[in-house]
């Protein structure tokens, strides 16, 4: 039985559903892509894919709108894969289990996929809408959005006849995004060194969870904790009462996730020194929950020492000396906002997060999301980066770099919107800048005079388990797009 079939609109909630059922984590959008293939060869649209699995489908111009200048609908069909604590579902392979709660869309114990599920549900049901009167519609879907827009990079547009961009990866009902920051992704190895020092002593698992976590670039500025820094910071407290080395350490698995939690393995080398580290943290959680109380109200902090029939003889745990490094490094590094905009009150301009770290063998290995509406103060902070890592003696490769989506002064499709959103809701449409890569400025640089804008409906925390996706709004802003297409 379809969990959404008494939602409407019945067509956007029927796609939404159907792709929710196909797994899509970002780098495994075969099957996605594969779906949207089929979809436009059964409806004999036009329509392109590639070997990164971007999809383009194309319908021509309904009676009376063959002169209109086309609209290019756009989203990417990944999405960020996160789930609860002890949720065993495999989102590589597996599917989402939708429920309705309220008014609102959830998935069970994982991300939703709203951002951006939503697109395409929007999209292909525009396309398979009979009744609505619309000039040639190019719909662009892409892959990898969430790690770095190289689908967006990649993709070839040349078929495309739009000067007009229609983006729906936006989660504010109400408002229009006329401009974004641009960025990039840094990773970090700092190498260190691995010893089998201690045949005694207690081995501890450390782990602090049930951080609100959140996107990197919408949430940034909500002053929720970064796990993996928050544990370090712990070991740092703890490194003054006792003689810990570091066995494991990770944190975080997407780098433009805010990570919601941490792990640590450390040795010490007496077993008395754990009452001493017990202690430290019963007064690290409580200042943790005193500074971080209203952003993060549900933070846990648990400490286990495993017996010694469970210890791994073979693990080789860190030197002293690359103990302190790791701990140095991690202490040293910027993180959150750097600077807010001095032209939009309330907007981040500049900032970076913390996203994966892991500890192999061999490295310390980081993945920040480092983000600017200026180019200038983008550089500036990953020179900065690569200066402190180098110093640690790290490498630093940056990639999936994407550019900022300029204001523009003159858009023929926001005035569009901002006219029809009046005339439908009697209030003004907001016109806003986000601190979050979005595709149009790609797409702006490969299609000269691109007027472009991005909408969507009421999504909230995106990219946590808690993502939940407005019935009502849903609705509502469909209406906005259809009435859009259909205004000449």
């Amino acid at each position: 039985m379809s969990v959404t079939e008494s939602l409407e609109p019945k067509e956007v909630f029927k796609y939404f559903e159907e792709i929710s059922a196909i797994p899509r984590p970002s780098f495994h959008e075969e099957k996605i892509s594969e779906y949207l293939v089929n979809f436009a060869k059964e409806h004999n649209f036009e329509h392109y894919t590639d070997d990164l699995h971007n999809v383009i489908m194309i319908k021509e111009a309904s009676e009376g709108y063959e002169d209109v200048p086309p609209i290019i609908l756009q989203g990417h069909m990944d999405m960020v894969c996160e789930k609860d604590p002890g949720v065993e579902k495999d989102m590589e392979k597996e599917g989402l289990d939708l429920y309705i709660d309220g008014d609102f869309l959830k998935a069970k114990g994982t991300t939703l996929g709203g951002d951006d599920g939503v697109a395409i549900a929007y999209a292909l049901s525009l396309l398979t809408d009979e009744t609505l009167k619309h000039p040639r519609l190019e719909f662009v879907c892409t892959v990898s959005e969430e790690v770095g827009m190289e689908g967006a990079t990649g993709i070839d547009v040349s078929m495309l006849k739009g000067k007009k961009l229609l983006n729906i990866d936006s989660e504010g009902e109400g408002e229009v995004l006329t401009s974004c920051a641009g960025g990039g992704t840094a990773h970090i190895a700092l190498p260190v060194k691995r010893e089998r020092d201690q045949q005694s002593g207690a081995v501890v698992e450390l782990k602090l969870s049930n951080l609100a976590g959140g996107h990197s670039g919408m949430e940034i500025d909500k002053g929720h904790g970064n796990a993996t820094l928050l544990m370090a910071r712990f070991l740092v407290h703890a490194e003054s009462s006792v003689r810990l080395r570091l066995i494991e350490f990770k944190g975080g698995s997407k780098d433009n996730a805010i990570p919601r939690e941490a792990y640590a393995k450390i040795i010490l080398p007496y077993k008395k020194e754990v009452e001493i580290l017990r202690n430290r943290a019963e007064h690290f959680i409580s200042h943790i929950k005193a500074e971080y109380g209203a952003a993060d109200p549900d933070v846990t902090f648990e400490l286990s020492v495993k017996d010694e029939s469970e210890w791994d003889k073979d693990a080789r745990e860190l030197t002293r000396e690359s103990t302190d490094k790791v701990l140095a490094f991690l202490s040293a590094l910027p993180n959150g906002v750097i600077r807010m905009s001095d032209v939009l009150p309330g907007m981040t301009e500049t900032s970076l997060n913390l996203g994966i770290t892991n500890l192999d063998k061999q490295n310390l290995n980081l993945g920040f999301s480092v983000r600017s509406s200026k180019g200038s103060a983008y550089r500036e902070l990953i020179t900065r980066i690569t200066y402190l890592s180098e110093y640690f003696g790290a490498k630093v490769d940056v990639k999936g770099e994407y550019p900022a989506w300029e204001y523009a002064e003159v858009s023929p499709l926001r005035d569009t919107a901002v006219k029809v959103y009046k005339e439908m809701f009697g209030k003004d449409l907001k016109v806003v800048s986000v601190h979050a890569g979005v595709e149009c400025g790609i797409l702006s640089s490969k299609i000269p005079g691109l007027s472009a804008i991005a909408m969507g409906p009421d999504i909230f925390d995106i990219h946590t388990p808690k993502e939940r996706l407005s019935i009502s709004s849903t609705k509502r802003t469909y209406e906005f797009v259809r009435n859009i297409i259909e205004a000449k």
